[in-house]
């Protein structure tokens, strides 16, 4: 990198593949002073306006808030709050239609202003020098910034540089976008305050060198730099670049001032490189020297159909409806409103959405100023296409290719390499989108990769929980094992033996022990003493019988033979003999009671014949 930063000290300049030089139609804007757009109706601030996770909300409806106060809150890797532009009422806190391309609608939260716009409690630190890193970029977070330049990457993050040293830092004011002159007039017209925050970048970076970064379209803002920069900041360049597009793109901008490449798939700060957007810059010196989060950025409104087309302070959560009235736009049958520039930007769904941080212009063109595209025809491979890109990419192939969904050979040819700046679009004579089928592939292979990302972790919970239940059973099992070996051991204490040992011990005796004495010859038991006790009971019951017939009447005469029967020692024949003995009784019962009934008496007209 030392020989990178000998090579640019001495004049040295590089250039990028591809490029194209679209009409820049920035006339219209940047001659005009920069004005206030003032205070809407309300205003409706969504709660994420970065890449990253929004923060949780601190407000509730009827809440009266500052200027400045944080409305969400920043804890987090890459969160960044959102603040109130102005002080009054929270009025809402519901979902509304955001500025992006697909329409949809993300919680927001509706301020109305009380039009006192009294500020909050602000923590200015112009003596910067004296914060240590840590701080530094704490404040940062808090203020709430993000990349100006569009990405709206979290600077904090960003500066944090993975733990690596920065060598270079470049502020990005080529602003390469047709139409777009929020940079140029925000260099022109504070450039003290871009120097003063490059200062503060350079307490917290310590790079050797700084770059600032400018196209040669821009000679009011390369002489309001220079003049600006100190007699103390020897390491501080201003670097005028040929007008290119897209040499605004990091990567380009780093190819073109340093020569070097970024990897496939790494960032500027794995060579020694920071990149940061001027507009960035801006609002990072009035957050740490002014303490004043970011509230407000310069956007400019441009295009044939604004009677005053110009840059204005904007206030975000502003309504582009109420901005449009309020700058006199002219409307035209089907008027288009497009969000960024030609280029890059995006048609808004509707006019109610709001101002936010990645907000740097609003494009209202005449149809004549800017055709619609017309109908797509078929590819004639003609390999413009491939000229112009300048990521050296082959985008006539990963149209094929995404076209198809066939994504596995669109990931081959370095489809993430794509910074989508249009191009391959613009050059194309078929008006091929290209940049929407790139788009699209990229957002399906992100859906699929979170889908298996989220199997993924199920699998791995699964299996956790399933390795949670075994080590539970192993440890019950172990338990049980313990506690079973404590009782043993209390029984032998008790005991004097292993009271296991002795059972089985017990167990083994008898089934070794030998046949008693009357065993027969054939090793069969002798049975004799179980049929004696049979007999015995038998002779107990036939007693037990023979008392009972005996306490019967004397008239019946039958009972002698069963006893007789019964002394005579044969069971059988007493049985047999009781009971003929009892049927010959009752036989002689029913014949007494018949004798002893009296013969009925016949009536008078019984005898009569």
């Amino acid at each position: 990198m030392q020989h990178v930063i000998e090579r640019i000290k001495a004049g040295a300049m590089w250039d990028f593949h591809g490029g194209i030089h679209p009409a820049e139609n920035k006339d219209q804007s940047s001659h005009t002073p920069i004005r206030n757009a003032g205070l809407p109706e309300a205003l409706i601030i969504p709660l994420r306006q970065h890449a990253g996770p929004a923060g949780e909300l601190l407000v509730k409806v009827g809440d009266r808030v500052l200027r400045g106060q944080p409305l969400t809150s920043w804890q987090g890797g890459r969160t960044v709050p959102v603040h109130a532009s102005t002080s009054g009422t929270i009025t809402a806190i519901a979902p509304h239609t955001v500025a992006h391309p697909s329409g949809l609608a993300d919680p927001c939260i509706t301020l109305t202003p009380d039009g006192v716009d009294e500020w909050c409690e602000r923590d200015a630190r112009p003596d910067f020098w004296n914060l240590e890193r840590s701080e530094l970029l704490t404040r940062i977070q808090q203020a709430g910034i993000a990349g100006l330049g569009g990405a709206v990457f979290p600077t904090h993050s960003k500066l944090d540089g993975r733990g690596q040293r920065t060598e270079v830092l470049i502020v990005n004011g080529l602003e390469c976008e047709p139409y777009i002159t929020t940079d140029d007039r925000l260099m022109r017209d504070y450039a003290s305050d871009i120097i003063e925050g490059i200062r503060v970048l350079r307490h917290l970076l310590k790079p050797k060198l700084c770059l600032i970064g400018i196209e040669d379209n821009k000679p009011e803002a390369i002489a309001a730099l220079k003049g600006a920069i100190g007699e103390h900041d020897d390491d501080i360049m201003v670097r005028v670049t040929p007008t290119k597009y897209p040499s605004g793109g990091a990567k380009q901008t780093i190819e073109i001032l340093t020569g070097r490449q970024v990897p496939k798939g790494g960032r500027a700060v794995d060579i020694g490189i920071m990149v940061l957007n001027v507009a960035t810059v801006f609002a990072i010196k009035r957050a740490i020297v002014d303490g004043e989060p970011l509230l407000e950025r310069l956007v400019t409104l441009t295009g044939e159909r604004f009677s005053q087309p110009g840059n204005v302070w904007v206030r975000l959560g502003t309504p582009v409806r109420w901005l449009l009235r309020q700058f006199d736009l002219n409307p035209e049958p089907g008027q288009r409103v497009i969000m960024g520039g030609p280029m890059m930007g995006f048609t808004l769904p509707h006019a109610q959405v709001p101002v936010v941080k990645a907000t740097n212009c609003l494009l209202a063109p005449s149809q004549r100023e800017l055709p619609a595209p017309g109908p797509e025809q078929a590819c004639i491979r003609c390999s413009a296409c491939a000229d112009a890109c300048p990521a050296n990419l082959l985008p006539q192939e990963l149209y094929w290719y995404s076209r198809a969904k066939e994504y596995d050979k669109s990931e081959q040819l370095n489809l993430f390499d794509c910074i989508e700046c249009g191009a391959c679009a613009w050059v194309c004579p078929s008006e091929i989108p290209l940049v929407q089928y790139y788009k699209i592939a990229k957002d399906d292979i992100r859906e699929t990769r979170a889908e298996a990302e989220k199997a993924e972790r199920a699998k791995a919970r699964f299996e956790a929980k399933q390795a949670r239940f075994e080590r539970e059973k192993a440890a019950r099992e172990a338990r049980h094992a313990q506690a079973a070996a404590n009782r043993r051991q209390t029984m032998t204490d008790a005991a004097g033996e292993d009271p296991v040992a002795a059972a089985l011990a017990r167990i083994k005796a008898k089934s070794q022990a030998p046949t008693t004495a009357g065993a027969l010859a054939d090793g069969n038991p002798d049975n004799s003493a179980v049929i004696a006790a049979r007999e015995a009971r038998k002779r107990e019951a036939e007693a037990r019988r023979a008392a009972k017939q005996a306490q019967q009447p004397p008239h019946q005469e039958h009972a002698a033979a069963p006893e007789e029967a019964e002394q005579a020692g044969d069971p059988k024949k007493a049985a047999v003999a009781a009971a003929l003995a009892r049927a010959k009784a009752k036989k002689a019962a029913a014949e007494q009671a018949e004798a002893t009934t009296p013969l009925p008496v016949p009536g008078p007209q019984e005898g009569a014949g």
